[in-house]
């Protein structure tokens, strides 16, 4: 059966909440409500001191005015590329709903107490992984992470874990947003948001 879109309503720039952060907010809550994968899945963009872009898959914990919240380990390849430049790039794609967000602006760490709340709220079993795991680092096979964590439950056997030094939040505060609406016959929609003298502004792009 013919894929189809579902928010066809959401075509003129009319239509689009003047603040973006407000538009993102009403695309999430209906990809929570329809996509049969991980709405909060976002595909986070960095580049290496070489220049090199990199790309891969984080979730989106905590969003709101001041940015994007993502955690992660602080001596992995994308903290080092974040601490280069300052910058990152998000994108989130919702495939039922046939939408496309891109987001792009400054980042930073987010305040130890908050990542210390989050941590806390997390699964026994996701606690000990981050500090099972010395991301991006070469490691010899699975059996050393296996071994590390079999170490970690004996050290910390109750629910009582204290979270990493190395790991941590980090907080996109946007300056760019891009939102697509697909169409089948590739006459996509795209508005763009750029942050100009403290305000918002928006303009519609060609496909």
């Amino acid at each position: 059966m013919a894929e189809t879109y579902q928010y066809d309503d959401l075509t003129h720039d009319s239509e689009l909440d003047p603040d973006p952060v407000e538009a993102f907010k009403l695309w999430f809550d209906r990809a929570k409500a329809t996509e049969h994968s991980v709405p909060d899945a976002m595909t986070l963009s960095t580049v290496s001191a070489e220049g090199q872009p990199k790309s891969r898959i984080v979730l989106l914990k905590d969003f709101g005015s001041d940015g994007f919240v993502f955690y992660t380990n602080y001596k992995s390849s994308k903290a080092d590329e974040m601490a280069l430049s300052a910058r990152a790039a998000l994108t989130f794609h919702w495939k039922i709903q046939g939408t496309q967000v891109r987001i792009e602006g400054t980042v930073e760490k987010v305040p130890a107490e908050v990542s210390r709340k989050y941590f806390s709220s997390r699964p026994r079993e996701s606690r000990l992984s981050a500090w099972v795991s010395d991301q991006s680092s070469p490691i010899p096979d699975r059996a050393y992470l296996e071994e590390k964590l079999l170490e970690l439950e004996a050290r910390y056997p109750g629910d009582d874990i204290p979270l990493p030094p190395f790991w941590g939040g980090y907080r996109v505060t946007p300056n760019r947003f891009e939102f697509w609406i697909g169409k089948p016959d590739r006459l996509h929609d795209r508005f763009e948001y750029t942050l100009e003298n403290g305000g918002w502004k928006r303009v519609r792009l060609a496909p």
